[in-house]
């Protein structure tokens, strides 16, 4: 019995002794800290010279919230693809000129759908106003619009080219322009000139598919171009 006391008796002498030396090695990390911390705030000091510092006034302080991410360069590339994609040479032949006013229909799409528009039967969820704007950028707001209105679902709206009363020659500029892009785009089924009342001769009545129409034909349209290259 007394040379197992002893042996415990020894043991414990160990683990004093080992923390110890752990609290000692703890105490020389945490000085060496210190001392480091110590002659970085010297260097400050000499560096920035005398401060007086400031008093504390209680207040907490209001970090302003992080602007939302905005994808310029997304847009860019897109507005250069649009450019690209949307030719002011391309010629609609199915434009009609009529005692009623033009019109075009995409084809497989009955002609009463273009004179319902012409007589202002489809009720005009919205509308954009191309006045005083120049070529790109009246096509990038027609793209955007269009792209608005089939997020929204809105099938029938209005976009307003102008009558060209201020332009040299009192021709409307955009008018030709705004018709061929129109024709251009999937999600467009047909488009008429307004009835008076609501534009006449400047502005364009347009018909857009349902969303999931037009992704369909938007879809089939890239991959034709697809194969084409």
């Amino acid at each position: 019995m007394k040379v197992q006391g002893l042996a415990q008796l020894a043991a414990l002498r160990a683990e004093l002794r080992r923390r110890e030396a752990a609290a000692a090695a703890a105490a020389a990390r945490e000085q060496a800290r210190r001392a480091a911390a110590e002659r970085e705030r010297r260097v400050f000091a000499d560096a920035v010279g005398p401060v007086q510092p400031l008093r504390d006034h209680g207040r907490s302080q209001a970090r302003a919230p992080l602007p939302e991410p905005h994808p310029r360069m997304r847009e860019r590339d897109e507005q250069a693809a649009l450019r690209e994609a949307l030719s002011d040479e391309v010629d609609v032949e199915s434009l009609l000129l009529t005692d009623d006013g033009l019109s075009w229909r995409r084809p497989g799409v009955a002609p009463d759908v273009a004179a319902r528009l012409r007589r202002g039967q489809w009720a005009v969820q919205a509308q954009l106003d191309l006045h005083g704007l120049r070529r790109d950028e009246a096509r990038a707001q027609l793209v955007d619009f269009l792209r608005r209105s089939l997020r929204q679902g809105w099938r029938c709206v209005r976009v307003i080219h102008g009558k060209g009363h201020g332009s040299p020659g009192r021709e409307p500029v955009l008018k030709a322009r705004v018709q061929r892009w129109l024709a251009q785009r999937a999600e467009v089924i047909a488009f008429a000139q307004a009835t008076g009342p609501q534009g006449g001769a400047g502005a364009l009545i347009v018909l857009l598919q349902r969303p999931a129409a037009a992704a369909a034909a938007s879809a089939a349209s890239a991959a034709g171009a697809a194969g084409a290259a």
